[in-house]
């Protein structure tokens, strides 16, 4: 079982981990759900992370809103990707859809390229995917070498267990192929009826740990 903290900035990172998390989520401004933080706090957050003993994920998305780029902006993403694996991280957390809500490839193979084989997770675009193609979306996901999804399983704004039904499917069919991650909602106080009632091994949230400051 992995709990995933979603860091904004350096600040809680080293709280987070002696409470327990086994792995950082680094963003910047999570009222929008979160970008990609400067260079040099992946790079000390990085470095801390390891002194711990822990892994960390840096967030690589150049603004907030939707996730249809344009050039520029997958070319920001490329060379933000490129400078956090510089910097020794354990992963990255992407995400690219078209104007109809599907993957864009392209998009998803020009950023792979410069994973150079770290951990890849496709953070919430996923929930924008139909739930009619998100199995499909997976198979995709999995030909690309992506090894996550990030997943509400749902509407953000609807609590996590109006979505446990679908996400144990999804979880079923990504059995040996990827792991789905449950985010949205999840808390160190209900991820264990989260993880119980999905069959994932994997739960994210900026509370998924039990800290002073969540007390």
């Amino acid at each position: 079982m992995i709990k995933e903290f979603c860091a904004e900035n350096f600040t809680d990172i080293s709280k987070a981990i002696d409470a327990g998390a086994s792995r950082i989520e680094l963003c910047d401004n999570l009222a929008v759900g979160g970008t990609t933080p400067s260079i040099a706090v992946i790079e000390e957050s990085t470095r801390l992370a390891h002194e711990k003993n822990s892994r960390l994920f840096a967030m690589i998305r150049p603004r907030g809103g939707d996730f249809v780029y344009n050039d520029i902006e997958l070319k920001i993403m490329e060379t933000d990707l490129l400078e956090a694996v510089k910097r020794e991280v354990d992963g990255v957390v992407i995400g690219a859809l078209t104007k109809e809500n599907w993957i864009d490839v392209e998009a998803l193979q020009t950023l792979m390229m410069g994973t150079q084989g770290v951990d890849v997770t496709f953070h919430m675009a996923f929930d924008e995917i139909p739930v009619d193609r998100q199995f499909e979306a997976i198979d995709l996901l999995v030909e690309y070498g992506v090894t996550r999804i990030l997943t509400h399983g749902g509407n953000l704004k609807e609590p996590i267990h109006v979505h446990y039904q679908h996400l144990k499917e999804l979880v079923e069919y990504a059995e040996g192929k990827l792991e789905v991650l449950i985010g949205g909602g999840v808390t160190h106080e209900n991820f264990e009826e989260v993880l119980a009632s999905t069959g994932a091994r994997e739960v994210h949230g900026t509370k998924i740990v039990k800290m002073i400051k969540n007390m």
